[in-house]
């Protein structure tokens, strides 16, 4: 274990093996650190927070800080990190509001500089939130999605599994798993190939997800009869999540970016395989 002079760690805190605080660093009581962690130079970690194995705390993020609510809250829950996570510097994440809940972060994910994550909040696994990302209280965010800088997310909303939210967009309502939003017009403009195909799925399951894609945006169905054949139509493959996501939704969905009747689903250059950024506005 490796502590800096400087820092300062209550004595009713649990640090794991080979942890390392670095200068000026604050870890308050009722805090526990997982083995391998380490903190860089200003990281406040305050109480009710639990850190995983293996994460590395970046200079000035704070850890587990209470919710931003009128009236404040007496009572808090608890702030829980998984293993294996990039927090950069100035990173904020939340408490929950009650003293039974959770804001929860998985394993592996980066939250890059100026993230902020508000209370109960669950963010899931491999998870990429760019700079200056803000996702309010509540917000959903599944496994390997990806919110571009500047974006920001209405609370209770939901992000699906490898979706993609484009550069200082504003989600409002839920964006379904596979999908990218644009982040000028906030709307749906295609699947997220890239992320997709970078997951492991093959050319079959990308058909199945743009054949889903077209009968939820391009079918002319209306929404009642999108859910009814959703579920009689992929009973099987990862299309199958579509329904799975919509029939939990109560905040409606965002809808497809405004596109010429027999229009294919996007497509993806090359090019944007070595940079993720390139696909955001595709459409």
């Amino acid at each position: 274990m490796n502590i800096h002079p400087t820092a300062i760690v209550s004595p009713q805190s649990y640090l794991g093996r080979n942890v390392t605080i670095g200068p000026y660093c604050v870890i308050e009581a009722d805090v526990s650190i997982g083995d391998g962690c380490r903190l860089a130079a200003g990281a406040v970690i305050k109480s009710g927070t639990t850190l995983g194995a293996e994460n590395v705390v970046s200079e000035g993020a704070v850890l587990g800080g209470e919710p931003q609510v009128m009236p404040a809250a007496k009572q808090l829950g608890r702030l829980v990190i998984g293993a294996g996570n990039s927090i950069r510097e100035n990173v904020t994440i939340h408490r929950a509001l009650k003293p039974d809940a959770e804001t929860r972060v998985g394993d592996g994910n980066i939250l890059m500089v100026n993230a902020h994550v508000a209370h109960d909040c669950v963010v899931g696994n491999q998870v990429i939130l760019v700079n200056n990302t803000m996702l309010a209280g509540h917000v959903e965010v599944a496994d390997r999605a990806y919110v571009a800088g500047g974006a920001g997310a209405q609370q209770f909303c939901r992000i699906g599994r490898l979706a993609t939210v484009g550069a200082q967009a504003r989600l409002t309502k839920d964006l379904p798993p596979f999908v990218t939003m644009d982040g000028v017009t906030c709307l749906v403009v295609g699947l997220n190939l890239v992320g997709i195909r970078r997951a492991g799925y093959d050319r079959t399951d990308v058909r199945q997800l743009k054949d889903a894609y077209r009968l939820i945006y391009r079918s002319g169905l209306t929404w009642k009869e999108v859910l009814e054949q959703l579920p009689k139509t992929f009973t099987s493959g990862p299309a199958t999540e579509f329904y799975e996501f919509f029939r939990r939704g109560e905040r409606g969905f965002v809808p497809e970016r405004r596109a010429p009747v027999q229009a294919v689903v996007p497509m993806v250059s090359p090019e944007a395989d070595e940079n993720p950024e390139l696909h955001l506005h595709a459409g």
